[in-house]
């Protein structure tokens, strides 16, 4: 008979990281699949001539266009948005832009506050000392007492500098009386721990060259790996077994087409919030199991993002610095209905990037710029410009969804469709937060405005699928993660969340695993598992 271990966690990013140490430091025997690799860094091409083109290569976004190792296919023919993650360890932490914020209080009580979208079945003040803790293992630089969030501990590192572009931001948000703070980043603003001084080269989501960024393959994984714990790498789970109710492990399928079954007195499912519902919706051969509400899988969010680039006379220099954010506002992030929408939107200074950003369609708009006038226009862009972006929060709708799909990947596992539709508040509230950025641009000197308010290819937050609440008969877990249907099985990614809020969602994601994990190990004997 094949031994049971007590944990098998199924993800490698920054949930399945924060749950593995936690475990591995109570003593329990964990192990833990991802269907990718290790990222290469000898690909991590800045500061050759090659860096961009690398770039939109080995570190692309969307999974459709880098069809990397452990890599699935996602239908995104009926969204409005394309969905960007990163099969590998560390998980979407590899290719994020390291852009670190906490949710307000508001953010957990939204029906509450604007009867909008559901309230959270936790607060603000249950989660805060875990995000003080998520913190300090993820190396967070930053700037304390910022007034838009309750008084809190200091990050541990000092923010990036704001640079060029960064000083005159926040002069013309001074000027204008509108809230900024000098950015909070997961990027090492001095050595610490396994993380080095980020040498500011604009590369942070494309294999940041130096080691500066707080990535969970190496702010984590590399510790836990040198410490005995089992991470199996290049495999890719099939579906939760199930035993009488409960989860009795995991079939997963290695690299050469092999099907395993793996036993374990636990499930921990951290995929993310479309490889989540994908092994839910896949499981019991295909009929899904823990959808008895049949929410797994609905309520997909994914921030419609846009953005306002100022040009300007004068070279602002900003080729330089961390691709994560100079400054941050929250000004206009709470409701105020005489705007034309309820919630509110993030604001974030960044860098413009190097020259095939500025020319590529991408973040500059889908539009490439040939012709005659590609030199002039690039000599008008490059450095010469002050990027902007939107965050906007959207709503839970069922109607926005994650199935399964015909298509399947290289080891015959099927990969998902997604239905997504940007809803009219959403796009009302797009309009209105690029007018105001217009505004700051203006006063910040620029002599024209480029203004994005939709980009597709910005699906980085993925949110919402397996929706946590008290409730068993509307929601698929309850606030710890575990499934209401199958007792033994936990969710602890992104896809629990039952509301978006407006921010990055990789500190609230790593703090509620903490959260649910410490009460998994405290409540342990409760949990009953297969005889």
């Amino acid at each position: 008979m094949a031994e049971t271990i007590d944990v098998v966690i199924v993800g490698a990013g920054p949930a399945g990281a924060v749950a593995a140490k936690e475990f591995t430091d109570h003593g329990y025997r964990v192990v833990c699949l991802e269907q990718g690799t290790w990222p290469d860094y000898a690909l991590a091409r800045s500061g050759h001539a090659d860096f961009e083109l690398g770039a939109r290569k080995h570190w692309n976004w969307d999974p459709n266009v880098r069809q990397g190792f452990g890599d699935y296919p996602v239908d995104d023919r009926d969204s409005d948005i394309s969905a960007l993650m990163y099969a590998g360890v560390g998980g979407a932490s590899v290719i994020y832009a390291a852009h670190w914020e906490r949710f307000v209080p508001a953010d957990f009580r939204t029906r509450m506050m604007d009867g909008v979208g559901d309230d959270w079945p936790y607060s603000y003040w249950d989660l805060e000392p875990y995000y003080t803790e998520i913190e300090q293992q993820f190396g967070i630089s930053g700037f304390g007492g910022d007034t838009s969030f309750p008084a809190a501990e200091d990050p541990p590192l000092p923010p990036v500098p704001l640079n060029k572009v960064g000083r005159r931001g926040a002069e013309a948000m001074h000027e204008l009386g509108w809230h900024w703070w000098p950015g909070t980043n997961a990027i090492a603003t001095r050595d610490y721990g396994p993380l080095h001084v980020c040498g500011q080269r604009t590369a942070c989501p494309f294999g940041c060259p130096t080691g500066a960024k707080g990535s969970a393959d190496r702010t984590h994984w590399r510790a836990l790996v040198a410490a005995g714990v089992d991470l199996r790498t290049g495999v890719t789970v099939e579906q939760v077994l199930t035993d009488r109710g409960r989860a009795g492990g995991v079939v997963y399928v290695d690299e050469s087409g092999t099907h395993h079954q793996l036993r374990a007195n636990v499930v921990i499912l951290a995929a993310n919030a479309l490889g989540t519902p994908r092994i839910l919706l896949n499981s019991a051969d295909g009929s899904g199991i823990a959808n008895s509400t049949d929410l797994v899988g609905r309520r997909l969010m994914m921030h419609p993002f846009g953005n306002a680039i100022g040009l300007f006379d004068e070279d602002m220099e900003s080729w330089r610095g961390p691709f994560g954010q100079y400054l941050h506002s929250l000004q206009f992030y709470e409701t105020d209905l005489s705007r034309g929408f309820v919630r509110g939107a993030k604001w974030e200074l960044m860098p413009a990037g190097g020259p095939l950003t500025a020319m590529l369609p991408g973040v500059w708009g889908d539009e490439p710029v040939w012709g005659p006038r590609f030199t002039s226009a690039l000599r008008e862009r490059f450095g010469r410009a002050a990027f902007w972006g939107v965050i906007c929060e959207d709503l839970p709708d069922p109607g926005n969804r994650v199935t399964i799909s015909a298509d399947t990947d290289a080891r015959g596992v099927p990969g998902v469709g997604i239905s997504y539709r940007i809803s009219a508040n959403s796009t009302a509230m797009m309009a209105w937060n690029l007018a105001r950025i217009s505004e700051v641009l203006a006063v910040m000197g620029a002599r024209e405005t480029i203004v994005n308010s939709h980009l597709r290819g910005t699906g980085w937050h993925l949110l919402g699928t397996t929706v946590m609440g008290d409730d068993p008969a509307s929601s698929v877990v309850d606030q710890w993660g575990q499934c209401h249907d199958v007792e033994n099985l936990f969710v602890i990614d992104g896809s629990t969340f039952p509301t978006a809020s407006g921010v990055n969602p990789t500190a609230t994601i790593a703090a509620a695993a903490l959260r649910s994990i410490r009460h998994l190990i405290a409540h342990r004997a409760d949990v009953r598992v297969p005889a």
